[in-house]
């Protein structure tokens, strides 16, 4: 019997709200910038929107530190253009799901103000980790774990203790061993479920239990700390990521959205070290979903992608879940520019994008990269991520300038903004024009018209094709995937050339096939798929 639940087989597009689209002319996106561009995403072919956080927020990190779950920063717009925003949505056939925070508040949120006037010991401090330091006064941080956006992650308050904050110091932790944190987020998940929405993204979902006693970092894991967050994958666990009662929290969650019609779901952001720890997070009474990272972060080649596929299908298929494919998202250089140098990058950008379109489960785009948008220089002055400003490399700004959505400036921002706006939050780069929407519409080469054909044919294929994949490892550079049609006819293979050079249809038993989409006119060329390209082949 067919999964009839909307999220399983999915495309849903990441709107980074401060980039989308400014309607008021302040230089920084908004909820009524995103409606007004709605229709475009209908079009594009996406099931459904991730919304970045847009709740009240000093903006410390850009919105990941939340003062009031519950209300709409005045930089975003009100609840009611909240409101107007999903009743277009869902006029539009989109389902809209929103950013949460579990894992720290903002500084400024008002149980931490509550807890820095009260006194060591407080039921006001208890809702944080708040702890006395270490050595002669208590001078020394309470243990030596380092915050992900550099330096210690204890700052010292007045009275002498210090609050744990993994992440930037106006980000203090959470104490989830509080039932009133987890009463308090139950709260925070109905009235959002409450007005409507379809789903959660969960921010640090890994990280919300600490193990007993804050234990200190051993050599070896400290050692491994100055590298990025990104880089933890595999590494050994460490005493704040992953720990066993992170699955109690969603489990408890998991009977709020069962509480609701619809089909809510929840996605994880869970960097984990192996596809079996992720799909812990997806037991069937607990989350409906769970990035999977291990996709964005392989190695160009066939056999690495492989292995993650069989990995990913060989942790989730015993739990009952289904998996998810991401390639970019708003913390990591985009992949235009990660996956190679000059044109190399772009090609093998699209082809890995047509390679998990044609793999089982949902896909998470990120905004632009329908574009095919190249990671940005922004320069030392402007920069605004806090990772840059503690000291952690160049931050992740590159891939958060706002998106061109015209060829010409006109004073708009390449139409990110309207007529006499503020320039934006981000600059743009000279030429951003030259990727813009409006650039690309009518082009049938472009990324644009490419990324729409793509997802209109996986669309209209989802129903006829078996959900069990077939990996053929008959070319060292060759990913093939194989789908067979669920009613025993026709079926779809995709080939990605990872190599350097061409590989024969021959080969792969494709000399007779039918081509259905590749990555740009000439990857199919004298009954070859070329290096850096990917095709969909009808069989049948």
């Amino acid at each position: 019997m067919p999964d009839t639940r909307w999220w399983p087989r999915s495309t849903c597009y990441q709107i980074y709200v401060r980039s989308f689209a400014d309607s008021d002319g302040d230089g920084v996106g908004d909820l009524a910038g995103v409606t007004s561009r709605l229709p475009y995403l209908a079009e594009l072919g996406v099931d459904a929107v991730w919304l970045t956080p847009f709740y009240s927020s000093p903006q410390a990190d850009h919105g990941y530190d939340v003062s009031d779950y519950c209300d709409v920063d005045p930089l975003f717009g009100t609840l009611a253009d909240f409101d107007a925003l999903l009743t277009q949505a869902h006029g539009l056939a989109l389902k809209v799901m929103v950013d949460i925070v579990p894992n720290h508040s903002s500084d400024e949120h008002v149980w931490f103000k509550a807890a820095l006037a009260a006194a060591p010991g407080s039921r006001e401090r208890a809702r944080y980790l708040f702890r006395d330091g270490r050595g002669a006064g208590g001078a020394e941080p309470p243990n030596n774990w380092q915050s992900n956006f550099g330096g210690p992650a204890w700052t010292r308050v007045p009275d002498g203790q210090w609050y744990l904050h993994l992440f930037d110091s106006g980000q203090p932790d959470f104490d989830w061993t509080n039932p009133e944190v987890g009463d308090e987020f139950e709260r925070v998940l109905r009235f959002w479920l409450d007005r409507g929405v379809d789903g959660f993204r969960i921010d640090v979902a890994h990280g919300m239990v600490k193990a007993d006693g804050l234990p200190d970092l051993t050599a070896e894991q400290l050692a491994a700390e100055g590298g990025e967050l990104l880089e933890t994958l595999g590494e050994a666990a460490r005493p704040f990521w992953d720990q066993p009662g992170t699955h109690d929290i969603y489990r408890r969650w998991h009977s709020v959205l069962a509480d609701y019609d619809g089909d809510r779901m929840a996605i994880a952001e869970a960097w984990v070290g192996d596809a079996e720890a992720m799909a812990r997070y997806l037991r069937p009474d607990e989350l409906q979903q769970a990035f999977n990272f291990h996709w964005l972060m392989a190695p160009w080649s066939a056999q690495a992608l492989r292995e993650v596929v069989e990995h990913t299908f060989r942790a989730t298929r015993p739990v009952g879940a289904w998996p998810t494919w991401v390639l970019s998202n708003h913390d990591v250089v985009r992949a235009a520019s990660r996956l190679g140098d000059g044109a190399v990058g772009p090609a093998r950008a699209r082809a890995g994008l047509l390679a998990m379109l044609a793999l089982p489960g949902s896909t998470y785009l990120y905004q632009g990269e329908e574009l095919g948008l190249p990671q940005v220089d922004v320069a030392p002055e402007d920069r605004q991520d806090p990772e840059f400003r503690n000291g952690r490399g160049v931050g992740r700004d590159g891939c958060r300038v706002p998106l061109p959505w015209t060829t010409a400036d006109n004073g708009t921002a390449h139409g990110f903004s309207p007529p006499g706006a503020a320039d934006p939050w981000l600059p743009q780069p000279a030429g951003w024009g030259q990727w813009s929407a409006q650039a690309q519409e009518g082009d049938a080469s472009s990324t644009l018209a490419f990324v729409r054909t793509a997802l209109r044919l996986r669309r209209e294929m989802l129903d006829s094709l078996s959900d069990e994949v077939q990996l053929h490892a008959v070319d060292d550079d060759a990913l093939v995937i194989r789908r067979e049609g669920s009613t025993g006819a026709g079926g779809l293979v995709c080939v990605l050339n990872c190599g350097a050079t061409a590989v024969t249809l021959a080969s792969l038993g494709l000399d007779a096939a039918d081509v259905l989409i590749a990555t740009s006119a000439d990857a199919v060329a004298d009954a070859a798929l070329q290096p850096n390209t990917a095709a969909w082949f009808t069989v049948r």
